[in-house]
């Protein structure tokens, strides 16, 4: 029982932090749409997925607030993918919450004793 609510609160943080991971996949390199879900699971060594449903909704709100931006790609074979690209607004808004996320996890770190 404390194992799965181990993983489900894991999950509940990782979906609390959608933007953020996506903006920091994307912080490498362009990336379309299931690419970008791909590289967040095998960075999670398959143990953690972001639902698909839940990255396209964030997709679509990094875009309207101007984080990312979206082009086509030109592919010779197979459908044409939605590529995102980080936009200089998302680069900051990434360091600012990477930032907050360092001094979150600094103070539950030592609240629980973790930190010597």
């Amino acid at each position: 029982m404390t194992e799965e609510l181990g993983d489900a609160f894991a999950s509940d943080l990782l979906r609390g932090h959608t933007d953020t991971i996506v903006l920091g996949v994307l912080q490498r390199r362009d990336r379309y749409g299931f690419e970008i879900y791909k590289a967040i699971r095998d960075a999670a060594g398959g143990d953690h997925e972001i639902k698909e449903a839940t990255l396209y909704a964030a997709y679509r709100r990094l875009e309207k607030d101007g984080l990312v931006e979206a082009y086509w790609g030109d592919e010779t074979q197979g459908g044409r993918r939605k590529y995102y690209r980080i936009t200089d607004a998302g680069r900051a808004v990434f360091r600012r919450n990477v930032g907050a996320w360092r001094a979150t996890r600094d103070i539950i770190d030592t609240l629980l004793g973790s930190r010597d």
